[in-house]
């Protein structure tokens, strides 16, 4: 036996109480752990350097080896292995895995540093590699960002409608306001609002694919006349509007960047206007970005946490009117997501190769995982300049209102549900 075999083998003997796995190491020996099962998760490690790296850095390694064919899984689905290995090994805190997240606390204001021309490249890495890949697991709007699910058997397209309708309401749209949206995506809430509140509204995003394919919807649906999508990075905008949206762009800012971020929000936005910032939070406080989804999914990116942005917010002299925490929507989203990218697996394959659908699939698994267990959550913070830019009480944002236009729907998450059902979701 190996000094690495037997390291695992005693650590994974103390560590794993909740679940079964069965490991077999790179000496063809197989040991089961945890508690006795029928049908045990079972992995096998193909070589003494992967179950090394894997000790060492846990975080990183896990996802490295399962990418590149070095942890195989052998019966049992992703799922039920990283939920395993989230519950009993990464989140125990052992010195193994200490020195390498100390460092990558200490040093996130290098890996987050931002400048344009960073950010540019950043967001090409994730958005820029093929509208394709994204229409095989998203809903046929595009959203790509957490929904809004009033029980677990709505459908995700009905939950990503659902949210669009709870952010218009949290912006109070007026007819003819004029609206920024900043990380606009492939354009899916801009011409939601445009379409069902009749306001003009203005999308900027970085990402070349989703530019030019929210400028085709645009000129499909006939609303160019009321919807701009500029190739822009946020900081270089000089206009004025009466509303200001931002919906999973925020995780992209980086922590160094966070009073530029308000700032810019702070100097768009008119004396009376109102804001929603939808981000993806940190729930545990300040930490670092899990290396491997920095290395090879968001590079730059950071979930913050809330004691992170309220002083950025505070000094760019903006008022928060309201927090909102959508526990759990995250995680529904993307289970939906996972069952619709592995039901199209070869797609996907034939677009890239096995190994990409198996980061893909890694990623989603354990980025749902991360909701699950509480370690994220989404924020959706209402910001402004006046005290009274936005109704007393909440009782706006599920009552039902008149209808607006033809297009407009009223969500049945409003307007059947009561109240108090709503608000503990």
């Amino acid at each position: 036996m190996s000094l690495w075999s037997a390291i695992a083998r005693s650590r994974l003997d103390r560590s794993i109480r909740k679940g079964c796995l069965e490991v077999t190491f790179p000496n063809g020996a197989t040991s089961l752990f945890g508690s006795y099962c029928i049908s045990p998760i079972r992995i096998a490690i193909k070589s003494e350097a992967w179950l090394r790296r894997i000790l060492l850095d846990p975080e990183l390694q896990l996802g490295e080896a399962y990418m590149e064919g070095g942890l195989v899984l052998e019966a049992g689905d992703l799922y039920d292995l990283l939920d395993i290995f989230w519950t009993n090994i990464l989140s125990d805190g052992r010195p193994s895995a200490s020195l390498p997240a100390f460092l990558r606390k200490t040093f996130r204001a290098i890996a987050q540093f931002n400048p344009r021309a960073r950010a540019a490249r950043n967001v090409a890495h994730h958005y820029d590699i093929g509208n394709d890949l994204y229409r095989i697991f998203l809903d046929e709007d595009m959203q790509y960002s957490c929904a809004y699910f009033p029980d677990r058997e709505t459908s995700l397209a009905d939950a990503q409608r659902f949210k669009k309708e709870h952010i218009a309401r949290k912006l109070c749209l007026k007819p003819g306001d004029t609206v920024l949206d900043i990380g606009c995506g492939w354009g899916g809430l801009a011409l939601h609002l445009a379409g069902r509140e009749n306001v003009r509204v203005h999308g900027v995003t970085l990402s070349c694919e989703q530019h030019c394919l929210a400028r085709e919807r645009a000129d499909d649906m006939g609303l160019s006349d009321r919807v701009e999508f500029g190739l822009q990075d946020y900081r270089n905008l000089t206009r004025h509007y009466d509303r200001i949206v931002s919906v999973g762009m925020f995780e992209h800012v980086g922590v160094p960047h966070y009073r530029e971020y308000f700032d810019q929000v702070a100097a768009c936005l008119k004396d009376n206007g109102t804001a929603l910032i939808h981000t993806i939070g940190r729930t545990p406080g300040p930490g670092a970005t899990n290396p491997w989804i920095a290395r090879h999914i968001f590079p730059g990116g950071y979930i913050p946490a809330l004691s992170e942005i309220l002083p950025a917010i505070e000094k760019a002299g903006l008022m928060v009117l309201d927090v909102e925490i959508l526990r759990l929507h995250y995680a529904e989203t993307l289970k939906a997501w996972r069952s619709r990218f592995r039901a199209r697996a070869d797609e996907a394959e034939a677009l890239y190769d096995e190994r990409f659908v198996r980061m893909w699939d890694y990623y989603l698994v354990c980025s749902e995982l991360s909701f699950r267990h509480g370690v994220h959550n989404v924020f959706q913070l209402q910001l402004a300049k006046r005290q009274d830019a936005v109704p007393l009480t909440r009782d706006y944002l599920y009552r039902p209102e008149p209808t607006r236009g033809p297009l407009r729907q009223v969500s049945p998450v409003h307007d059947e549900r009561p109240l108090a059902n709503v608000q503990r979701r």
